[in-house]
């Protein structure tokens, strides 16, 4: 039973969020692309937002791009770059460290200010209260993994994951087993994970993946035409 529900969580899991995320989001821009916004509440208490927002949104670019890097860039490349697997662990355990620790820092005054403010808690709904929760839990699981990680300086337990994420993106039917020993810390933080991309297309989340590409090439001057006044 135990083996059936971690290739559940961890071997077809993993195909159903992506799918929600993908899906999910194309259906929301087609029919409500109006919501397609993160509904700024920068008017009702600018200081703290802007400070914690500062510290979240650095933060957590920096630990989304480290992941998507570190996670699915082929074993073989960093080994023929000569970089060592405890190299790569060290440094993601140090620039882990600091991105999640200015992330989590930023999120609880987000969380603060959500909860604590009345004219934004007022502003805000379910979706925006329940989506700050679960990436301020995630932050905390990811910095939970840091001592754990301090314990394999070998890199041995980071190349478990890396199995992991590239055998899912490359449809290998076992992927699940590369993380079967894993601490339980590790696969919580991979299940919350999992749950935030599947709950993406349906919170303020999706405002990550609009590019305001279209002002490069957008004309530098904008006409304003004035109004004549009768005399």
């Amino acid at each position: 039973m135990a083996d059936f529900f971690h290739h559940l969580v961890f071997g077809i899991y993993p195909y159903i969020a992506l799918a929600v995320l993908a899906v999910g989001s194309v259906i929301r821009y087609d029919r409500e692309p109006y919501s397609w916004r993160a509904g700024s509440s920068q008017l009702l208490r600018r200081k703290q937002l802007i400070m914690g927002s500062v510290l979240f949104h650095v933060g957590v670019l920096v630990i989304f791009l480290g992941h998507l890097g570190g996670l699915l860039t082929p074993i073989a490349l960093f080994d023929a770059l000569g970089i060592s697997h405890g190299a790569k662990q060290l440094l993601a355990i140090i620039a882990g460290g600091v991105a999640g620790t200015m992330a989590i820092i930023g999120a609880t005054m987000l969380l603060h200010r959500r909860f604590f403010d009345p004219r934004v808690r007022a502003a805000s709904s379910f979706s925006d209260n329940m989506i700050i929760l679960l990436l301020w839990a995630q932050l905390g699981l990811g910095l939970a993994t840091i001592p754990l990680s301090m314990q394999h300086l070998d890199g041995h337990e980071m190349v478990k994951f890396m199995s992991w994420a590239q055998g899912i993106f490359t449809f290998q039917s076992d992927a699940a087993a590369h993380i079967a020993d894993a601490h339980w810390i590790f696969k919580l933080h991979l299940m919350l994970g999992l749950t935030i991309l599947l709950l993406f297309p349906f919170t303020r989340l999706v405002h990550m993946l609009s590019a305001p590409v279209r002002y490069i090439w957008r004309p530098g001057y904008q006409i304003v035409r004035s109004r004549k006044i009768a005399a």
